[in-house]
C-alpha cells in the first residue's frame, strides 16, 4: 500500500531539533577533530553567508527598513530570532543605541555543548553577521559592541548597535567590553509583530524553516572551506546526531515499534514536515527531488552522503539489525529500509 507522507506539528519540531543539533555538532566536531581556527572560520563564513542572503530582505519584510539603523538592526535580531524559537530580548536606548540580548539557554550551543565552544568561535558569529550590518546598510558609522558572552560565563550573549559620530574602521565594527551591561528587559515595552497572534502550526513551520536555513548555508560553506574533509566531519557529526536524537524525534512524531515500516513512516513524516513531496510504500520511502537544497550550488556528491548520515544513525538506534539503502539523483531520492 502506498501512502503520502504527511507533515505534522511534531514533525516540524523534530526537524528543527535535528538541524539545530547538526549545526552545533558540526562546529564541535571541527573544534575537536580539526582545530579551533577551522571552527572559527566556518562559523564566520556561515553567518556572513546568511547575512548577505537574508539581512536586507528581512529588514523590509519585517517593516524595519525605515527605522534608525541601530534600532532597525537590534529589532531585526530580536524579531527574526524569536520567530525561529530563540530566546531574545530588545531594549531601546536612543535612535543611535539599541540593545539585543540572547539569554540562556543559547539556541545554537544547546545543552552541555556550550562548555566546549571556544570564545573565538562564538565571536566569529558576531564578526560574520552583526559587524557587517553597517557595511550592508551603507552606514560606515554603525558598529556592534558586545558586553557579555554566555560561553565566557556571562548570563547571556548581549550587546548594542551604536552609531558613532565618525566613520569606524573594520576592527571597530565589533568591539568587546566588560564594563557595560544590558538594561533590564521589559516585555510589555518591547515591539510586537503580528506573529503574536499566529496559530501554533504557522509558528512551528517558521521555527522549522529557521533551522533548515542553517543546513542550506552549512553545506556550501563546508564545500568551499574544507571540501571532502569537511564533509567527512559532517557525516560523522550527522550520524552521531541521528543516534542521539532518534528516540526524541520518534516520540515527537508518534512512531513506535522497531520495524522497517515504522522507520519508513518516521523518515517519511520528517521529510514531509520539511516540505518535501514524499510517498511511503511498505518500507520504501520515495522523495521527489531535494527541496531542502533547491537553489543552492552544492556539486560535491559527498554533501548528500553527509546529510544522509543523519538517517543512517537514526536507523541504527531504531533497529540495529536493519540497514538503509539510498539511491539519489536529480529527480528523486529513494530510501529502502531492509
Amino acid at each position: 500500500m502506498t501512502t503520502r507522507g504527511e507533515a505534522s506539528l511534531g514533525g516540524f519540531k523534530a526537524v528543527a531539533t535535528l538541524y539545530n543539533a547538526l549545526m552545533t555538532g558540526f562546529v564541535l566536531t571541527l573544534v575537536t577533530r580539526q582545530s579551533e581556527a577551522a571552527a572559527r572560520d566556518f562559523v564566520f563564513a556561515h553567518f556572513r553567508r546568511q547575512h548577505l542572503e537574508k539581512f536586507k530582505d528581512g529588514l523590509a519584510k519585517l517593516g524595519l527598513d525605515r527605522l534608525p539603523h541601530a534600532v532597525a538592526c537590534a529589532q531585526y535580531h530580536y524579531f527574526s530570532n524569536a520567530l525561529g524559537g530563540v530566546r531574545t530580548e530588545y531594549v531601546y536606548e536612543s535612535d543611535r543605541k539599541a540593545w539585543v540580548r540572547y539569554p540562556p539557554p543559547r539556541w545554537i550551543w544547546q545543552g552541555a555543548a556550550i562548555c566546549a565552544v571556544p570564545g573565538s568561535v562564538n565571536e566569529a558569529m558576531l564578526h560574520g553577521w552583526h559587524g557587517h550590518n553597517g557595511v550592508t546598510l551603507g552606514n560606515p558609522r554603525l558598529g556592534f559592541v558586545c558586553t557579555g558572552e554566555t560561553v565566557n560565563g556571562d548570563p547571556g550573549l548581549e550587546g548594542y548597535y551604536y552609531e558613532y559620530d565618525r566613520e569606524i574602521g573594520p576592527d571597530e565594527r565589533v568591539r568587546f567590553v566588560n564594563d557595560e551591561h544590558a538594561p533590564p528587559f521589559d516585555p510589555a515595552a518591547a515591539p510586537k509583530l503580528d506573529s503574536a497572534s499566529w496559530p501554533e502550526e504557522r509558528l512551528r513551520k517558521v521555527e522549522r524553516s529557521y533551522a533548515m536555513e542553517y543546513v542550506r548555508s552549512m553545506l556550501p560553506v563546508i564545500e568551499s572551506l574544507f571540501g571532502d574533509e569537511g564533509y567527512a566531519h559532517l557525516a560523522r557529526a550527522a550520524r552521531l546526531i541521528g543516534l542521539q536524537t532518534c528516540a526524541e524525534v520518534a516520540e515527537r512524531v508518534g512512531v513506535t515499534g522497531t520495524s522497517a515500516q515504522a522507520f519508513a513512516h518516521l523518515l517519511g513524516t520528517l521529510m514531509a514536515s520539511q516540505g518535501e513531496t514524499v510517498t511511503i510504500e511498505g518500507s520504501t520511502v520515495t522523495q521527489q527531488g531535494w527541496r531542502l537544497m533547491q537553489g543552492i550550488a552544492v556539486t560535491n556528491p559527498n554533501a548528500f552522503k553527509a546529510w544522509n548520515a543523519l538517517w543512517e544513525g537514526a536507523l541504527a538506534v531504531h533497529n540495529r539489525s536493519l540497514r538503509l539503502e539510498t539511491d539519489q539523483n536529480d529527480d528523486a531520492i529513494v530510501w529502502r529500509i531492509q
